[in-house]
């Protein structure tokens, strides 16, 4: 029984090392492959520009102001190239097309990446543009990172009336 099984035991790693030969240069083949399709990703992730948008949201209007990394003008859109209606200048959808048509010469000239920067008015932050402006600015770039640079008041001059305050 011993002599049966080494002939088994041998016939079995035969089988095994011509099926090992067989799948072999295949199995390397694909490798290869896959190998060249990851090296393609990462250049193609590689390439493109990356840029600033300026979001300026108040509680009138929505101005989206794309830059280079330079400071150099790329395209600068605001709420009333969209719509002549004055009241619907700061609207989330009016700040959406601002946003769509901000985008299209950076994407044209390969910008991929941005950097955000929103600001709003002092005292009262943001606009209700500021959020779908920058919804719609990701779904055309890579969007790095999102910064509120919205100042903070400290203190700020007295107001007027004095200690007793205003009285109407």
């Amino acid at each position: 029984m011993t002599e049966e099984t080494k002939e088994k035991k041998q016939a079995k790693k035969e089988k095994e090392e011509t099926a090992e030969e067989k799948v072999t240069p295949q199995k390397e083949e694909a490798k290869e492959e896959l190998r060249e399709e990851k090296k393609e990703t990462r250049e193609k992730k590689k390439e493109g520009k990356t840029g600033i948008a300026y979001i300026s949201s108040s509680s009138n209007n929505t101005i989206v102001h794309v830059t280079d990394l330079a400071g150099n003008t790329i395209s600068r859109v605001s709420g009333g190239m969209i719509t002549k209606h004055s009241r619907l200048k700061a609207n989330p959808t009016i700040a959406m097309f601002v946003a769509k048509r901000a985008s299209e010469r950076p994407v044209d000239l390969g910008f991929t990446k941005l950097y955000v920067r929103i600001k709003g008015k002092t005292r009262f932050g943001t606009g209700p543009g500021a959020n779908s402006a920058v919804k719609n600015l990701g779904k055309s770039f890579d969007l790095i990172s999102i910064l509120d640079t919205t100042k903070v008041p400290r203190g700020g001059p007295k107001k007027k009336g004095g200690r007793r305050g205003r009285r109407v």
